[in-house]
């Protein structure tokens, strides 16, 4: 593992981080950045990606955290952002590898850098539902989801319902044969993917139980088993998750203690949140102030 500042922007939102490189359990190397805390660190904060999105997306938040006392690891995903090596249709992979190699790498890391601090999971989307598989979670002290839901596609919100069908139907069956990936970029569908993370995420996707309804009792079971308490921030505008999307994947965490704030972004004082935009620089004051800022205080 090696580690080296990286030039910054001069914005005073932006701190200095280190580039990290980890490696995970099967010997797969991973980038990675530490933001360390600008102040006496009261905690530490784990940033864990949505479905293909880089890890540079997060820095503006990672930053601001820093800035406010906290120790923040971002990293990405085997075949995604700066942990891509060679060809996406060589990288063997699917989520539950993301979940047990990949974040549990990056879960390690930070746990070492943090000591004893209370360390926080904030998992955008697809990083709010894959927590029960990871190796060490229980060092997790609570959990944050931001914009999570199941992703049943039939409980999709409407905009995309319409649309989704030719995704799970149509172009993921016929272009990942044709190009050993899911090239989701041509498509302007989700990004580039490896195989077998869009292979076994289309099954879930296809399913109104979701992962519990594919993978089986072991993983329901593994859901039922996290007592971590979690916050869960979700938008009235995502064009992707509707109500009951959010309430289906957290409704699996039977034991874990639940506070599901369904914000409607006019009553914030905003234009529009959606999907991605909880993690744009300008929610600092109306969405990370108010209410990110107290679930990282909530025990």
């Amino acid at each position: 593992m090696t580690s080296a500042f990286a030039p910054v922007l001069t914005d005073p939102l932006f701190r200095p981080w280190q580039a990290e490189r980890l490696l995970t359990a099967d010997a797969t190397p991973l980038a990675a950045r530490l933001f360390p805390a600008a102040r006496p660190a009261q905690g530490a904060v784990l940033v864990v990606p949505a479905m293909g999105v880089p890890q540079a997306f997060y820095a503006p938040l990672a930053s601001w955290l820093a800035g406010r006392g906290f120790h923040v690891l971002t990293f990405d995903y085997r075949g995604i952002g700066d942990s891509a090596q060679g060809p996406l249709r060589k990288v063997a992979a699917d989520v539950m590898t993301w979940a047990r190699e990949d974040a549990a790498a990056a879960l390690a890391r930070l746990a070492a850098h943090a000591g004893e601090l209370p360390l926080t999971w904030v998992g955008h989307s697809l990083g709010g539902q894959i927590l029960p598989f990871v190796p060490g979670r229980e060092r997790v002290a609570r959990m944050v989801t931001v914009a999570t839901g199941s992703g049943y596609w039939r409980e999709n919100s409407p905009e995309l319902r319409r649309r989704v069908w030719l995704l799970w139907y149509v172009v993921a069956p016929l272009t990942m044969p044709l190009f050993g990936y899911f090239p989701g970029r041509r498509f302007n569908m989700v990004g580039d993917l490896p195989r077998g993370v869009m292979t076994q995420w289309r099954r879930w996707c296809l399913h109104p139980e979701y992962a519990a309804g594919v993978e089986g009792e072991a993983v329901r079971a593994q859901y039922a088993a996290v007592t971590t308490p979690i916050t869960s921030l979700s938008f009235t505008d995502d064009e992707f998750m509707s109500a009951r999307n959010t309430a289906s994947i957290h409704g699996f965490y039977t034991a874990a203690p639940r506070t599901m704030l369904r914000l409607e972004p006019r009553r914030e004082g905003l234009r529009r949140v959606g999907h991605f935009g909880f993690f744009r620089r300008e929610m600092q004051q109306p969405l990370w102030e108010r209410h990110l800022l107290p679930a990282l205080a909530t025990a």
